[in-house]
């Protein structure tokens, strides 16, 4: 490392040098810029799960415009709106086709007495356009009374009881005191709204909503007319339901909407913004102990690079120098626990806890950045430092 650094830097390293006169310290120092980046990279992977869990239901859709109340801020929190509304818009120059989406959630026990939450989608399955590709090819199956597609990364559900669904037979299971019959399986996990997912036609949707009317759905999806812009329908949408109480974006814009409510309102989202901000804090703070008690310890050295005529960029360059190894150093352990710690968290909760090469980027940079700055403040107390009251 020592030759590395003298080729890279053209001097001798004087910073790598101090760090490893105490090893001991060293060691403690690139644990905690390790531990505060775990910490930071834990942080953005709890918020990047909670980015594809908000996401995920509208992936499972497939509409170029959404009508809701605007009475709410996620797809599940919105009051019911009148059918009539997507009849109405179809008027619309532009509108091509739509359909009703129905949406709760409907709540199962296990064998065990567990319960399990669905997030539960009701369409009319003879309008096939309206859900991800995959989805519309089963919803034949759906034509039967209390038949479902039933999401088998549910969390929580142990993989074995859909043994039988993958092999073509049914998956009975009880919810409001009635039974509904899996038919086929779908693979979406769970997110932080419910522990899985549950696609029925609307007839079944509600038989088991009785309290639901076929004339409220919870939203309205609309497609658009080949070579028609969807904000240019929008205006229009706006325009004709003008005064009333209505949401009218693209699926895209509503879906955005959703997640900067969920990562900057709700209570979760804030929490974990400022874990990250706690984990940066975190690592600026232990790396300025350490550099700050190195440089207080070699103050007399430093002294007399000065009085020698070494200016102030000098020992800002060896205390850079001690920072930027102390960010890679600590660095890469961070990482590689991350990756260990982020499976384990995929296989207990469901949630897509994912790293992506962004993500490593990023906080790389941020570490370096925060290790430098850290070093800049310890660097400091040089600046007002006089040789002749040094010795």
């Amino acid at each position: 490392m020592k030759t590395l650094l003298e080729h890279l830097l053209g001097r001798l390293p004087i910073g790598w040098l101090q760090l490893t006169h105490n090893k001991g310290r060293f060691a403690a120092a690139v644990a905690g810029v390790a531990f505060a980046t775990l910490l930071v990279l834990m942080q953005l992977g709890i918020q990047g799960a909670m980015r594809i869990g908000s996401l995920m239901p509208y992936s499972l859709l497939n509409a170029d415009i959404i009508i809701s109340a605007n009475d709410g801020s996620t797809l599940t929190d919105r009051s019911n709106i009148a059918r009539a509304r997507m009849f109405q818009a179809l008027g619309v120059a532009g509108v091509a086709s739509g359909a009703p989406l129905y949406n709760g959630i409907l709540e199962f026990r296990q064998p065990d007495g567990v319960p399990t939450t669905l997030q539960t989608f009701g369409f009319d399955i003879s309008d096939k356009g309206f859900t991800a590709t995959d989805i519309a090819a089963k919803f034949d199956q759906l034509a039967l009374e209390n038949t479902a597609l039933i999401d088998i990364k549910t969390r929580g559900v142990d993989a074995t009881i859909f043994e039988d669904l993958k092999a073509g037979m049914l998956f009975p299971f009880e919810v409001n005191g009635q039974t509904l019959n899996a038919v086929d399986a779908i693979e979406v996990g769970g997110t932080f709204t419910a522990d899985g997912t549950l696609f029925v036609s609307d007839q079944t949707y509600l038989r088991f909503f009785p309290s639901r009317s076929s004339s409220a759905p919870n939203h309205i999806l609309l497609k658009v007319d080949d070579g028609v812009t969807p904000t240019v329908v929008i205006e229009r949408l706006r325009a004709k339901f003008n005064g009333q109480a209505l949401t009218i974006e693209t699926l895209d814009d509503f879906a955005a909407a959703d997640l900067a409510f969920q990562t900057t309102e709700r209570p979760t989202g804030i929490i974990f913004g400022f874990g990250v901000i706690m984990g940066t804090i975190v690592g600026i703070v232990i790396v300025y102990q350490v550099l700050s008690t190195d440089v207080a310890d070699h103050l007399r050295e430093y002294a007399t690079f000065k009085a020698m005529g070494y200016d102030q960029r000098f020992f800002l360059s060896i205390v850079t120098e001690e920072a930027v190894i102390l960010a890679v150093l600590g660095y890469i352990p961070g990482l590689l626990a991350s990756f260990g710690l982020y499976k384990i968290m995929t296989l207990l909760t469901s949630l897509p806890v994912q790293m992506d090469g962004a993500r490593i980027l990023y906080v790389f940079i941020g570490t370096l950045v925060a290790c430098a700055l850290s070093g800049a403040i310890a660097t400091r107390r040089l600046a007002a430092a006089d040789p002749a009251d040094l010795f």
